[in-house]
């Protein structure tokens, strides 16, 4: 049998009871004849808590520093995995992220992965090893200096290693039993999808779906990784992210695909308006060249049509609400170079996405989407699409009950049982 890498988040490492169970499993898989990488998230909450103990301490903290800090709990997850698989009988080496050869670029807090160079791993593995890697963090190629992935890193870790490692599946194991047509803490009859392609589960990520971390996603569809989303607190089953060339029958045809895969939500954005832009070339451009200058992702963008009295404009869009202070003291100054009028910043907005690949050759869905959101009584404030989503932003306040509606509309709610979340973080 070939290398399997799995990723255990901080819900399935909480305790010491936790830490013994996954050690547990990760035997089990190298007694079944694999290879075993694993990466491994912060305990429980501690992320959580040394972030408010840094917060305490400094309310700026350096960046370097702070991913100094941060890192220091993935390490000691790594240790303790590695311990109860001593205890078990089988032999590990853990691994921090620079150790196991994770290169990124250099920006702390954020950093994406340029390059893995996995040599201490596989010379681990050819000594018969089962190797635990610290997830979230990397080395910078220019600096050398230590950095964090951001929230969610470790998601990214273990694929990027699975890609390195030529692994035959990457397996997550989360608090839930797979990939749900909903977030079930808010649709509990959401139903477990058996597979769903990695290009709905990109649009799914990127929409909020707190599965799977974006660029984890993006990596998987990137190298062609299979991942297997399941649990970590039972032996089910879970879902299937595939890429393209695996969504194909025995025939090479392309499977027929459900038309809609899930409704996803994400309350941790913020919307911005530039009001009163004038409306000539070039302006827009600046705006977001300071945007991106600041590091900062943007989602959805609308502009207004130029009101003919006046010829200026408005520019609303989306980003995390995390760096909403930062886009806004951004765009201050350049407020007297360009001459817009205003910024609005609103931090109580939610956005709630539908996503399916069989979108493409089904008409009425758009039609049947926002009929089911008036119908709750919500009113939409943005709408954006592609291909395979349509998302809008509401009120945060409404965000529940659009996504409830949406789901039952598009008979998406399960029959039998109820969805079980057994940990509480969705990772």
């Amino acid at each position: 049998m070939g290398i399997v890498v799995q990723k255990y988040g901080g819900s399935s490492l909480a305790d010491a009871t936790a830490v013994k169970r996954v050690a547990a499993r990760i035997v089990e898989s190298r007694r079944a004849g694999h290879d075993v990488v694993v990466a491994v998230s912060a305990m429980g909450d501690s992320t959580d808590d040394l972030l408010e103990l840094a917060e305490g301490v400094s309310p700026e903290p350096p960046a370097r520093e702070l991913d100094m800090l941060l890192t220091a709990g993935e390490r000691i997850s790594m240790a303790l995995v590695a311990m109860a698989i001593s205890d078990l009988g089988c032999t590990a080496r853990s691994f921090t992220g620079s150790q196991a050869g994770v290169i990124t670029d250099s920006v702390h807090g954020k950093a994406k992965i340029i390059d893995v160079t996995p040599g201490r791993i596989s010379s681990a593995l050819a000594d018969g090893h089962i190797v635990i890697v610290a997830g979230f963090q990397g080395v910078s190629q220019d600096t050398k200096e230590i950095t964090t992935l951001g929230r969610g890193g470790t998601d990214t870790t273990a694929v990027a290693l699975a890609a390195a490692l030529g692994a035959d599946f990457c397996e997550i194991y989360t608090d839930v039993d797979g990939v749900f047509t909903a977030d079930p803490r808010i649709v509990p009859s959401a139903r477990k999808l058996d597979r769903v392609s990695s290009e709905e589960m990109l649009e799914l990520a990127a929409s909020g779906a707190k599965i799977l971390h974006l660029r984890c996603v993006e990596y998987a569809r990137r190298y062609d990784i299979p991942i297997h989303v399941r649990s970590s607190f039972s032996e089910l089953e879970g879902t299937w992210v595939l890429p393209a060339s695996a969504m194909v029958d025995d025939q090479g045809e392309a499977m027929e695909q459900a038309i809609i895969a899930g409704v996803a939500h994400d309350v941790s954005e913020a919307k911005i308006t530039v009001v009163g832009v004038p409306d000539k070339v070039g302006e827009a451009a600046r705006i977001f060249e300071k945007l991106a200058a600041a590091q900062i992702n943007l989602d959805m963008i609308v502009q207004n049509v130029s009101a003919a009295a006046t010829n200026l404009t408005d520019i609303s869009f989306t980003l995390p609400r995390t760096d909403g202070q930062t886009a806004m003291q951004a765009l201050a100054e350049l407020q007297a170079e360009i001459g817009f009028e205003s910024l609005v910043y609103d931090d109580k907005v939610g956005k709630i996405s539908l996503v399916g690949a069989g979108m493409r050759s089904h008409p009425g869905v758009s039609a049947k989407f926002f009929s089911a959101i008036a119908s709750a009584g919500v009113n939409i404030d943005m709408i954006s699409t592609s291909e395979i989503r349509i998302s809008v932003v509401v009120s945060e306040a409404d965000v529940d009950a659009a996504v409830g509606s949406v789901h039952t509309a598009f008979d998406l709610d399960a029959a039998e049982v109820e969805a079980v979340v057994y940990g509480g973080t969705g990772r």
